[in-house]
């Protein structure tokens, strides 16, 4: 069986020097944080929608809510918890592909670290991942630096 959802999230940066950038759990230096009550991995928190979206089981909101309360806002562990979901359907996934849109950070020299993370997070091979940026010729908020959005698609399926 072979299943893909669309994941989607956008977040509004904090003030400048305040928080930090956290993007597939690599760190942007000189960029403010996200607005969000766990740390606000905008791309992480797409893929789990993804995830979300196959295995039919919502993880941002009630779920990750609960786990923020707890002290649990590395967003590492909302994806690492839908990732179970969809092992749990004998699922895994195959294929990440990732758009990214702001004016910042500069994602570029930080793509391959990023699918590094990605890879790791996901158990996944780094060549399973693409990671695109666009600044949407500033057409957006995002593209004007207010903060980033992030759309994927990902594709699973059934375990070898």
């Amino acid at each position: 069986m072979i299943r893909a959802a669309i994941g989607q999230d956008s977040h509004r940066f904090l003030q400048d020097g305040q928080g930090e950038c956290i993007l597939a759990g690599v760190r942007f230096a000189g960029t403010p944080g996200f607005l969000a009550n766990s740390d606000g991995d905008v791309l992480l928190h797409a893929v789990t929608n993804a995830v979300s979206g196959i295995t039919g089981r919502n993880i941002l909101g009630t779920v990750a809510d609960q786990m923020c309360a707890a002290g649990i806002k590395d967003s590492r562990e909302y994806l690492k918890k839908a990732l179970a979901d969809l092992s749990g359907m004998g699922m895994r996934p195959v294929h990440l592909s990732v758009s990214i849109e702001g004016a910042r950070p500069k994602i570029l020299p930080k793509v391959e670290e990023m699918k590094k993370s990605l890879a790791e997070i996901m158990e996944m091979q780094v060549h399973e991942i693409g990671i695109t940026a666009t600044t949407g010729e500033g057409l957006t908020d995002f593209g004007r630096g207010l903060g980033v959005s992030v759309f994927c698609i990902l594709t699973a399926g059934d375990k070898i």
